[in-house]
């Protein structure tokens, strides 16, 4: 058996070693007679899960609904990063079994049901990945999801989530698959590897919850249908307490349970939302079909584990407080196969260590697959004096690989693509740092609609781009009204910046890159922080703020997340300060709020000072001059007497609203204001023939120099961002600015570094929502002289100054 024993970070070592079971008796595998390889990885991270120095998120208020306030509700499951190519349903025996297929690879791998508690979006880290390479079908499992649930235990054994799989394969039109099971899942995928051996071509087993005899003290002292006199710890794994009322007691101890590792809410709050879309009788039923109780029959899985003749991957978290470690042993000493265990990790590997368990689900499956492909006859000189070698082999690979001295510097730039915000500024920095090393070859692998200006600009966009989950379009889906929650939907993200992450880490695996560097890819530094051993170039990372921070109406319940949240982060940067070789803030040091990271944590303006380098705002172009600014409003048609305003909100399409409230003052604001003209620019992603006409209005969309418009205007009202206040604030130009509700980074950050430039106005958008108010501010801020302070021209500079130093 070979094992690793792994924990976040992943720090790799690769010495031969002894091995023994938690029993202390050596552990044999396939392959391996006496000896194992061990790979040794370092967990990046100790603690609690909740834990904070603030304290712990309380369980009533991880389970809590995801939007405080009054704040619009973030959708319970948001876009998925990767949708399906075609769904399905088989019906077997009555019972409704909906599955779904992603990619067109020559293998496939079939995502089992994991158990009835949460449905296949469990797999949501995993499927993006996987469909890259394989074809990749999931279905949720009786019980669960969009299954039907049938009623009573005998609907609910191993036997029928088992066959349910083979129906699925029937019905997908699949001969055989690599068989992927997590936690009860691993039950059926051994199942159906010993039923149907034919179609299993591997089997790989995560945190295996299987009926394996193995101790586990802690949870056999309660009886699942007995009769108990507390529902303290696993006791609440009790059917009388959930059918009783204890139901959501056990949801929140069972979600804590999955998650041992620190920093964990997010995934605990999808199970508890996950397992309250089945009723505590289901669970029940399912659960004793499970156990062989109620009328159900139990099969022992040990002589069907020695029944398994396919290759075998088991991994199992070290510190798994639902199902110990030594059943994971267990099962690849009965199947003789491969086992990894995750130091540091408990049972919820897939959402909680995904990037580790997406490459060994993947290379397991490619080891596999060429290790049993069949091939063509060998030619005939190979002919062995029996007859022709008809052993496969692999078709030879042709590569090149240059001598490092022959490489040019190649560096790849991740642009944030929320909006249009960073596109400008990072061109500059991009330029600038050709200036240093003109023959940098840079690539960006970004999304739309930062790839638009840059196809525009003649840089070259990766290929792999086309690969990334939109996040613009994510916001938008957790947008109403000019109300965007930007900490929630960035929680909520969390499968899009796994598959960004994925994409990403294949690229530099391919790519001989020198330098990356990551414009708020949060993505990237989360997750090089979480495995630092794919670190294999220098980073950069820029921002233009530090700190999550709660919005008022948040409560305690979103202190204490973004408190966690921030803790993390510290937790990252104090322990692999190598992972980021600079970080850039693009500002000044005045420029970062004067708050704390949360009850216990350090000042965010100190820590910021003591761990990033100040380049000042870069704005990507110089203010015009007086001359400059009346020649471009002759181009616009404009005469001396008219007064113009732009009406813009950012790149993304999250301003609609704003945009019709603006449109509904306007005939107020043309009565008050002589000669007043507007011009709407809607961005790439919204229509501008979808808003209502007003005399007086010009309307466009994407307006690739909108800076020099805004430097031409006499007014503008814009949303809260910070990219297009700056550039008026540089331009020297009154302007309104509408910060989208529970939008902490406009709200905070941004309205704190304007106001200190003392630049714009911000008007709130109750205000805004007002036609007669809003047209009554716009008139008084045309007619204000603007004194903010001179925003400085040289942050592009100043940055790829930094910049070149790592080249």
């Amino acid at each position: 058996m070979r094992t690793a024993a792994l924990r976040k970070g992943w720090a790799v070592s690769t010495e031969p070693e002894d091995t023994a079971d938690m029993t202390g008796r050596p552990v044999v595998g396939r392959g391996s007679p006496t000896r194992a390889r061990v790979l040794r990885f370092t967990h990046a991270a100790e603690g609690r899960v909740g834990h904070t120095a603030g304290g712990s998120i309380p369980p009533a208020e991880v389970v809590a609904a995801p939007s405080p306030g009054n704040a619009p509700p973030v959708r319970d499951e948001p876009r998925p990063a990767r949708v399906p190519d075609t769904t399905g349903v088989t019906v077997r025996d009555g019972v409704r079994i909906p599955y779904a297929v992603y990619g067109s690879g020559a293998t496939t791998i079939l995502l089992l049901p994991t158990w009835s508690l949460v449905p296949s979006r469990f797999w949501k880290a995993q499927v993006p990945y996987l469909a890259r390479y394989f074809r990749v079908i999931t279905f949720d499992g009786r019980g669960s999801g969009a299954a039907g649930r049938p009623e009573g235990a005998p609907a609910y054994t191993d036997e029928q989530y088992a066959a349910d799989g083979a129906a699925v394969l029937d019905a997908t039109g699949t001969d055989r698959a690599v068989v992927v099971g997590y936690s009860c899942g691993a039950a059926w995928a051994v199942h159906l590897a010993a039923r149907h051996p034919e179609r299993v071509q591997a089997l790989v087993a995560i945190a295996p919850s299987c009926g394996l005899a193995v101790a586990a003290p802690e949870r056999e002292k309660y009886a699942w249908d007995g009769h108990l006199d507390t529902t303290q710890g696993w006791a609440k794994y009790n059917k009388d307490y959930w059918l009783g009322g204890g139901y959501d007691d056990y949801v929140d101890f069972f979600a804590r349970k999955m998650f041992t590792e620190p920093h964990s809410t997010k995934p605990i709050q999808d199970v508890v939302r996950w397992a309250h879309q089945i009723s505590p009788q289901t669970l029940a039923d399912t659960t004793a079909g499970r156990l062989g109780l109620e009328g159900a029959t139990r099969t022992p899985l040990e002589p069907l584990c020695e029944r398994v003749r396919c290759p075998v991957l088991v991994v199992h978290g070290l510190e798994d407080a639902v199902r110990p470690a030594a059943i994971g042993i267990r099962l690849a000493d009965l199947t003789r196969g491969e086992l990894v265990l995750v130091d540091g990790g408990g049972h919820g590997l897939p959402a909680r260590d995904p990037v580790r368990t997406n490459l060994l689900i993947k290379e397991f499956a490619m080891d596999t697959v060429s290790a049993t492909r069949p091939g063509p006859a060998a030619p005939a000189a190979s002919s062995t004096p029996d007859g022709p070698d008809t052993r496969w082999q692999p078709q030879p690979r042709r590569r090149t690989w240059t001598r490092a001295q022959r490489r040019p510097r190649r560096a790849l730039y991740l642009s944030s693509p929320i909006g249009l915000g960073h596109a400008r500024r990072d061109l500059a920095v991009a330029q600038a740092l050709r200036t240093h090393h003109p023959d940098l070859q840079i690539d960006w692998l970004t999304q739309h609609p930062v790839t638009r200006v840059l196809t525009d600009a003649g840089e070259r966009v990766h290929p792999a781009s086309a690969w990334l989950a939109n996040e613009s379009a994510h916001f938008e889906d957790a947008s109403a009204d000019h109300d965007l929650h930007a900490f929630q939907a960035i929680r909520q993200m969390d499968e899009i910046l796994v598959n960004n992450f994925m994409v990403f880490a294949d690229v530099v695996a391919d790519g001989t890159y020198d330098l990356v560097i990551g414009d708020e890819a949060w993505d990237v530094d989360y997750f090089l922080h979480e495995n630092p051993e794919l670190k294999r170039f220098s980073f950069a990372w820029m921002t233009d703020f530090v700190g999550w921070v709660p919005m008022p109406d948040g409560g305690e319940r979103e202190l204490a997340l973004t408190t966690d949240y921030n803790a993390e982060m510290i937790e990252q940067r104090a322990r692999y300060r190598r992972i980021r070789d600079r970080s850039i803030f693009v500002g000044n040091p005045d420029d970062v709020v004067d708050l704390t990271f949360g009850p216990g944590l350090p000042g965010i303006r100190e820590w910021t000072e003591a761990n990033f380098d100040f380049a000042g705002y870069v704005t990507g172009f110089v203010p015009p001059t007086d001359a400059e600014r009346e020649e471009l409003r002759r181009r616009l048609g404009l005469g001396a007497d008219d007064r113009l305003c732009v009406v813009t909100v950012g790149g993304s399409g999250v301003g609609t609203s704003l945009l019709h409230r603006v449109l509904d003052a306007v005939p107020a604001a043309r009565r008050t204001v002589d000669g007043l003209h507007v011009l709407v620019v809607t961005g790439p992603r919204i229509d501008p023939d979808e808003l209502p006409r007003r005399r007086g209005v010009t309307y466009r969309g994407y307006v690739p120099d909108l800076y020099r418009h805004l430097g031409a205007c006499d007014l503008a009202v814009v949303q809260g961002g910070l990219t297009t206040s700056m550039e008026l604030a540089a331009a020297g130009r009154p302007f309104l600015y509408v910060p989208l509700q529970h939008h902490f980074e406009q709200n905070v950050h941004v309205r704190h570094r304007l106001e200190r430039y003392g630049a714009g106005r911000c008007v709130d958008y109750a205000e805004a929502s007002d036609p007669d108010a809003l047209a009554a501010a716009m008139a008084a801020e045309i007619e204000r002289v603007p004194t903010s302070l001179p925003v400085e021209t040289d942050g592009a500079a100043r940055a790829a100054a930094m910049l070149a130093e790592l080249l």
